[in-house]
Parts: structure tokens; sequence; C-alpha cells
């Protein structure tokens, strides 16, 4: 039967939903998932059936396409959709390192990295806000782009723990790309791999810089939360820049 399109548009200066379906709770909270802090919206299509109105017991499904683009219906015709589950709190509130702690350390054991890392990665990236969507589109916990999870067969982005799975494979790769190299490891995360390839060093981008520099101290602060450091003194004569910071595989890894 007939369906409306809603379309998201991805221009900062248009912002809502064009189409003429009523905007039901439900509905307000789908497309609060994905909107940009911005208040940009996620290229993609809503498709919604208006023989099955939305209402507070709607099932919604999402498919990311190849490149990336997100849709979302309440009719799927696609056996690739998959149901997204609007009411779990998990998009309702930020979750605790406590929560999230059996995932990290199921992950970070699978991949070989250590849990204060993943750790530190969440809180730089999230503030362990699962919901998290930035500006430029990257979703949930560890803030992967659409295109980065479709590579890493991650199907629910906003599922903590599809997101930090992925989030901490792909770290992992970035690390053996990078001979074990940290810092340029998190710049790819936060930049990308090909321009951190073209300098072969951290590249000359402040908030890539400021962000390596804030995984790096998370890091610490974690791990000499956990015992696995001691805090050294402070001496004026210590350098300023993070390049001291535990920066090879070895000591990113369990």
């Amino acid at each position: 039967h007939a369906a409306w399109d809603l379309h998201f548009l991805d221009r900062l200066e248009q912002t809502d939903i064009v189409g003429t379906m009523p905007m039901t709770a439900t509905l307000r909270r789908i497309t609060s998932l994905i909107r940009c802090s911005s208040g940009m919206l996620l290229t993609g299509v809503i498709v919604l059936s208006p023989l099955d109105p939305v209402g507070s017991h709607a099932e919604i499904y999402q498919y990311i396409g190849p490149n990336g683009t997100i849709s979302l219906t309440n009719v799927p015709s696609d056996a690739r959709y998959r149901k997204l589950d609007v009411e779990s709190a998990r998009f309702h509130a930020l979750l605790s390192e406590r929560e999230l702690e059996p995932v990290i350390k199921r992950h970070s054991s699978q991949h070989q990295l250590h849990p204060a890392l993943i750790r530190a990665v969440i809180k730089a990236e999230s503030n362990f806000d699962p919901r998290a969507v930035s500006r430029a589109g990257a979703i949930g916990l560890m803030q992967l782009m659409p295109q980065t999870a479709v590579r890493l067969d991650v199907r629910d982005m906003f599922d903590p723990d599809e997101n930090v799975g992925g989030g901490t494979k792909y770290l992992r790769q970035l690390l053996d790309r990078f001979h074990g190299n940290l810092p340029l490891a998190l710049a790819a995360y936060n930049a990308g791999e090909n321009i951190v390839d073209r300098y072969q060093a951290l590249p000359p981008i402040d908030e890539t810089r400021q962000y390596v520099r804030k995984v790096l101290r998370y890091y610490r602060t974690f791990l000499v939360r956990d015992g696995v450091i001691t805090e050294r003194p402070v001496s004026r004569h210590a350098p300023s820049t993070p390049a001291e910071a535990p920066g090879t595989s070895v000591e990113a890894s369990r």
C-alpha cells in the first residue's frame, strides 16, 4: 500500500523534516536520535505507511546503505532492514562506565587493546552518550561514520555493543596500519587515515591534535585509576606536549 516519503536534509539551513506526516511523539523520538548536535539531519529517508500510523507501539526498522545512507521505515520491504528499539533505555540516558565495562572488556580483549584506551576514546568522542550524533554525522559511543560502520559490518550504530565493537575493531586496524604508533592511530581515527598517510606524522590540524592530547590524557587517567601505572609528580620542567604519553601497541594492548 501507499506510503509517504519524508526526506532528511543534510544542509544546515534546512533542519526540518519535509512532508505532511503529523509529528507524533514516537516520530519526534526517532528524528531526535539522528539529529546532529548542530540541528543538521543525516542524509537518509523515512518511509511511513499512512495505513499504519506511527504510535507509541510502532515498530521502526533501519537500513544503512553501501554509501552510508540511513533509511528508516515502519513497512520494511527488504530483509536487510533491522528493527530499531526506539523505546530502549539506551536511547534516553547516558550510560555509566560501570554499565559499559563488560562490553568494553569483551571487545578490548578480542582486539588485544587495553580497556582503559577504549574508555578514553568513548569519553573523548561521546562522553558515554549512545545517542550522540556529531555535526559531521558520526554516531554513537565511539562516533562511527556511517561509511565506516558499513565497512566494519556495524548494522545499528546506536547499539552500544555494536558501536563499541566496531570502534574497537577500527582502532585496532589503525594501530596495525601505523605500526603501533598510538598518537598516529588516534589522529587517523579523528581525521581519517588518508590524511595521516599523507603527512606520516600528526597532521597540522588543531582539532585533531587537541583530540589526540585529550584521548591520551584520559587514557593515562584511566590507567592510573586501574592501578596499571602510578601518577608521576608534575615537574615544571616536564614536557607540555603528549609526545611522551603511551604511544606503542604494547602499551595500548592488554
